[in-house]
C-alpha cells in the first residue's frame, strides 16, 4: 500500500480548536455548572471569590475583582482613577479596539503612541513627548502574550504622577525579570492589570469575562462598589458605577480551566519553538525580550507578501488571522484627533504585515508541518 502524504492525512488546521481544549475535562466542567446551578447562587456566589482569590495568587497581586469583560476592565479601571472628560490617556495604536475605546467610553481621549517595531509593544522613548498637563494614565498593552517594558514605563509615569494601566487581555501568566531582580507578572506592576477571559484566550471561559488585578485596598474596593452600581449596602450609592459583575457560571469554568493554564502555556510555548526551527530563515518569528515569558496568545509572523500567504493559507483551509488591518489612529471614530496615514509609521507598516497562524495547546506535530508546509508553499 502506498503510504499516505501529509496532505492527504491532514486537510485543515483551525487557528484555535476550542472542541479538543474542551473534551479532557469535559466531566469537571459540567459538574462545576451543575453546581451552581443547583444552589441557585449565580450573582456574586462562592465561586467568585474563589477566582479571585486564585487568580490574584497566580499574578502575584494582593486583590483581583471580577468584572463581565475585559473591556469592563478597562472601563472600570479608568473610572476608579477618577478619570474622565478633559483628561488623556496616552496608549498604543496598535491594539483590539478595546484599548482606546474605553478611553472614550469614560470620556477621556487616546493620545497614541508609536510601537516597537521588534515586540509590537507601545515604545517608552516616545511616551514623554506626548504628556500634557490633561495626561492622566499611560495603558501599556501587553500584545500577544509578551509584556510591554514596564520597568521603563513605570518610570515615566512615576516621574509625572501618572496612573498606569496594564492591558493585560493577552497576556495572563506573561512576565519578565525586572532590573531589580525580581520577576514580574502581567497583572502585577501597574495600578492595575486588566484581564480578559474571552474564550480564545489562554484562559477563556464559555462566554464573556474578565478580571481586575490591583495591589492597592482603596483601588480594589472601589472597583468592588464600582462593579455593582457603586453600592457597597443595596439601595446605598456611594459612586455612580455600573453593572460590571463576573456571573458565577464562568468563574466556576474559570476555576476549573485554570488549574490547565500553566500545561497550556508550555504547549503553545512548545509549538512555538517549533515553528521558530521551521520557519525562522523564511519570515519574521516572534521576537521574545531576554528575561521576558511570552505565552503565545498569538504566533504572529510577520511577512512583506502577507496577503498572498493569507490567500494561501485559506486556500489549504488554515486558520489564520491579520490582529489588527487597520491601526486604531486611522479608524473612522478617532478622525476628530487629526491622525493621518504616516503618523505612526511603525504601526501602520506591521499592520500590513503580519499574520497569526494556529498555535494552541493540542496543536499535534501532524498539523503543524501542515502549516509549516502551507507558508513555505505560500512563499514560493
Amino acid at each position: 500500500m502506498q503510504k499516505q502524504t501529509l496532505k492527504e492525512t491532514i486537510t485543515s488546521v483551525p487557528l484555535l480548536d476550542l472542541n479538543a481544549q474542551y473534551k479532557p475535562i469535559e466531566d469537571e466542567i459540567i459538574q462545576a455548572l451543575k453546581e451552581v446551578v443547583v444552589s441557585k447562587k449565580f450573582i456574586m456566589g462562592p465561586e467568585i471569590e474563589a477566582l479571585e482569590k486564585n487568580i490574584a495568587d497566580y499574578c502575584q497581586c494582593k486583590y483581583a475583582v471580577g468584572v463581565s469583560s475585559g473591556t469592563d476592565a478597562l472601563i472600570i479601571s479608568l473610572m476608579a482613577m477618577g478619570i474622565g472628560y478633559g483628561d488623556e490617556v496616552i496608549t498604543t495604536p496598535f491594539t483590539f479596539f478595546a484599548t482606546a475605546g474605553s478611553i472614550v467610553r469614560v470620556g477621556a481621549t487616546p493620545v497614541f503612541v508609536d510601537i516597537d517595531p521588534d515586540t509590537f509593544n507601545i515604545n517608552p522613548d516616545l511616551i514623554e513627548e506626548k504628556i500634557t498637563k490633561k495626561t492622566k494614565a499611560i495603558i501599556p498593552v501587553h500584545l500577544f502574550g509578551q509584556m510591554a517594558d514596564m520597568d521603563r514605563v513605570n518610570d515615566i509615569a512615576e516621574r509625572h504622577n501618572l496612573f498606569v494601566i496594564e492591558d493585560a487581555a493577552q497576556a495572563i501568566g506573561s512576565n519578565y525579570l525586572s532590573r531589580d531582580g525580581n520577576t514580574r507578572s502581567a497583572g502585577s506592576v501597574g495600578d492595575t492589570g486588566c484581564f480578559s477571559f474571552f474564550p480564545s484566550k489562554n484562559l477563556g471561559c464559555c462566554g464573556d469575562g474578565g478580571i481586575v488585578t490591583t495591589n492597592s485596598s482603596d483601588i480594589a474596593e472601589k472597583l468592588k462598589l464600582l462593579r455593582n452600581h457603586g453600592a457597597k449596602q443595596r439601595y446605598y450609592h456611594d459612586f455612580s458605577g455600573g453593572n460590571f459583575r463576573l456571573d458565577s457560571m464562568q468563574a466556576a469554568v474559570l476555576l476549573v480551566k485554570l488549574r490547565f493554564l500553566e500545561g497550556h502555556h508550555k504547549g503553545r510555548q512548545t509549538n512555538a519553538d517549533y515553528y521558530n526551527e521551521k520557519l525562522g530563515s523564511s519570515v519574521v518569528i516572534p521576537y521574545v525580550k531576554d528575561g521576558f515569558r511570552m505565552i503565545y496568545n498569538q504566533y504572529t509572523i510577520r511577512l512583506k507578501n502577507r496577503d498572498k500567504l493569507q490567500k494561501q493559507l485559506i486556500d489549504n483551509n488554515v486558520g489564520n488571522a491579520v490582529y489588527y488591518p487597520v491601526p486604531l489612529h486611522l479608524q473612522k471614530c478617532f478622525e476628530e484627533h487629526g491622525y493621518k496615514k504616516g503618523s505612526f509609521p511603525e504601526a501602520e507598516k506591521v499592520s500590513e504585515e503580519v499574520i497569526s497562524i494556529p498555535v494552541y495547546a493540542e496543536l499535534t506535530r501532524d498539523q503543524q508541518d501542515y502549516v509549516i508546509d502551507s507558508i513555505l508553499a505560500g512563499l514560493l
